[in-house]
This record gives structure tokens, C-alpha cells and sequence, in this order.
């Protein structure tokens, strides 16, 4: 099994972990009701994916096609 022969400095285990910070998703504003969606996702306010309404009203089921 491999050991390391020396510790890992804080410096080079900070820079090894450099990447694992957390992102902020992005957001982007519904056209309808200007409310924060995710891109390409339905608006949670509102109901609406761009132009097509996709539940009745914000938190009910989706529309019977």
C-alpha cells in the first residue's frame, strides 16, 4: 500500500482542493412575470415555459393536453 513519506502542507492541500468550491447556479428571468427560473426551465411563479403554459396556475398540477 502506498504511503506518503512526508505531510502534506496546508498550502499544497489548499491548492489541491482549489477547485471543490461550491457555484452559484445560474438564473436567468422569466419573460412573463420577471420572477428568478433556471434557463430552459419552467417558471415556478407563473406556470410558463417562454410562450406555452404548462400549469394552471403557480403549484397545481400540470394542464391536461
Amino acid at each position: 500500500m502506498a504511503v506518503p513519506k512526508k505531510k502534506t502542507s496546508r498550502s499544497r492541500k489548499g491548492m489541491r482542493r482549489s477547485h471543490h468550491r461550491l457555484t452559484m447556479p445560474p438564473m436567468a428571468r422569466c419573460g412573463r412575470c420577471g420572477g428568478p427560473t433556471k434557463p430552459h426551465c419552467v417558471c415556478d411563479r407563473c406556470g410558463y415555459y417562454g410562450t406555452l403554459q404548462v400549469f394552471a396556475d403557480a403549484g397545481s398540477e400540470p394542464a391536461a393536453s
